[in-house]
Order: C-alpha cells, then structure tokens, then sequence
C-alpha cells in the first residue's frame, strides 16, 4: 500500500523549515544586536579630573578615534599613548558633550555635567569708571597683546599636560582665581589667575610641569611687567607676571621643578607677588585644580 504523501506548494516553505528558518533568522538578529551593543561599550569615553568650571579633564581615545572634540572644540590625542586632554572655562556653561569620531564611520558621544563654583564676589556701591583705555596706552598695549597671543598659537608639543602640576612657589595667596568685583550691578573683570606672595621680590620660582619657554619678555609689559609664558603642550599654557628677572629664553625645554625665574613686582602690582595664570586654548583656569591646596 503506498503511503499518501502531501506535498508542499511550489515556492512555498515547508512548516518545519519555515519554522527553522525564523529561527535561525532571529538568531542571527539577535546576535547582530549583541555584537552591536559590544562594539558600542568597547567604546569608553572615560576620563577624570576636575569637572567643574576652571576645572579640567583627561582621558584615553578609544580605539580607533579619528577626531575628539568637546562642545565643538577640537581636542588633542598623543599619537603615542591615545591620551587627551581639554578643559573648562571660568564661566562655562552646565552641560557640555564630549564628541568621538571613529574610523568605522560610527560618532559617539557623551554628556558631561559641569559643576559651577561660588566665586568671591564683591559688591562696590561706586560707578565703574566709563572712560577707557587711552589711545595712547593702546599704542604701547596692541603690540604686547600681538606677542601674547602669537605665543599662546605655538605648538611646540610639550608633554607637561600629562603631569600633575606642582606649585611653582609657596607662600601666602594673595588673590584666588575667579574673584571680580561688581560696581552698582556693573561687573568688572574677574581673577584670571592666582597671586602667591612671598613678602620679597627675589623669590625664586619653579615650572609647575614640563614645557617650552613661549614668551620671555625682553622689557616689562605695561600690565604683566617681565612677562614669562611655558607651552605644556596640547593647548595647555602658563603665563607668570610681574617677574623680578626671567631666567630662561624662548625655545627653552624646561623641566618640572627647574627654577625659570624670580618674583618681583613690575608691571601694575602694588607689591612683590608671582600672578600665575593657566589656559588651555580660550579657557581660563584655576591653577589650584591642577596642584591641589598648597601644604
């Protein structure tokens, strides 16, 4: 007796492999989510430091970055080690993004959360001073400017941004970063750096990480007296006012710890203490978030 065997229609599945392969389909679905949610945390946008305004960051590209930028801002990665660095200025804002591009076409970011600082305000009940600077002071100041900000584009690729910065002198802190006066709801402008005052013009001081001499003022500026500027690589500068004497030229390699100078108190200073301001590129910094307190 044969057996009645029914077939399937032509171009039709049979229900058992129909079945096999939706299986098989969704496995593969599934895997496909798998290997996409690993390759997105293989990607690590980690870092550490100071997030706060003033305040700084570091960290390690992942692997195969092509560009990083933060809010915009192109961001340096050592060819070397895959390190980063970027910061925060005085009066950022609440909320940035951290911004990978990789090889693989694929963009990854990160919101990063800015904490803001209470800064030493003080109320003057007297009317900020309208008139400006004279036409004849900007003759003597523009080309001091042009120097300091020629400076500040030079790239020598230092590496002291990877260093935990020391101080570059003790003693009393006469003026902290960030503090500005208001004059009648008028706010003047605010520290931009921090003052450490030794008593004594003569003081030496010391480069609070490796760097290349950017700027060595060969006669006192009219505001930052002998002016001395370090490039600590990848954006990151100092700049040191009211010098006594300047112990290193342009192009110098100096490294932590080396005396670069002396204090003193030209320029406009109304006595002997070491101004010692950070940026890194257009922000401003505080000085006291890469030493911690003085001890």
């Amino acid at each position: 007796m044969t057996k009645n065997v029914r077939m399937p229609f032509p171009g039709r599945i049979a229900l058992g492999s129909a079945l096999a392969c939706a299986l098989a389909l969704a496995g593969s679905l599934a895997l496909s989510r798998q290997e996409a949610q690993a390759a997105t945390a293989a990607v690590d946008l980690g870092f550490s430091g100071e997030v706060t305004q003033g305040g700084w960051i570091r960290g390690m590209a992942p692997k195969g970055t092509v560009s990083l930028s933060l809010d915009g801002e192109s961001v340096g990665v050592d060819p070397a080690s895959g390190q980063w660095f970027a910061a925060f200025d005085r009066d950022a804002k609440s909320s940035v993004t951290l911004e990978a591009k990789l090889a693989d076409g694929r963009v990854v970011d990160r919101t990063i959360s800015v904490a803001p600082r209470h800064w030493n305000i003080e109320n003057i009940n007297v009317a900020r001073t309208a008139k400006g600077p004279s036409e004849a002071f900007m003759k003597i100041r523009r080309p001091e400017l042009a120097q300091i900000n020629a400076a500040r584009d030079m790239r020598t690729g230092a590496k002291g941004w990877m260093e935990h910065f020391i101080w570059p002198a003790k003693g009393r802190i006469s003026g902290r970063f960030g503090s500005q006066r208001i004059y009648r709801g008028e706010p003047g402008a605010y520290h931009s750096g921090i003052d450490i005052a030794t008593g004594t013009s003569g003081t030496p001081f010391v480069a609070p990480a490796d760097g290349v001499v950017i700027l060595a003022a060969d006669k006192p500026f009219s505001l930052e007296g002998n002016l001395l500027m370090l490039d600590h690589g990848n954006g990151l500068n100092s700049a040191f006012l009211h010098c006594s004497q300047i112990l290193v030229k342009v192009g110098d390699h100096v490294k932590q710890g080396q005396v670069i100078g002396k204090i003193g108190m030209t320029g406009r200073a109304t006595g002997p203490h070491l101004h010692w301001s950070l940026k890194w590129k257009d922000a401003r910094l505080d000085p006291i978030l890469f030493t911690g307190p003085m001890d």
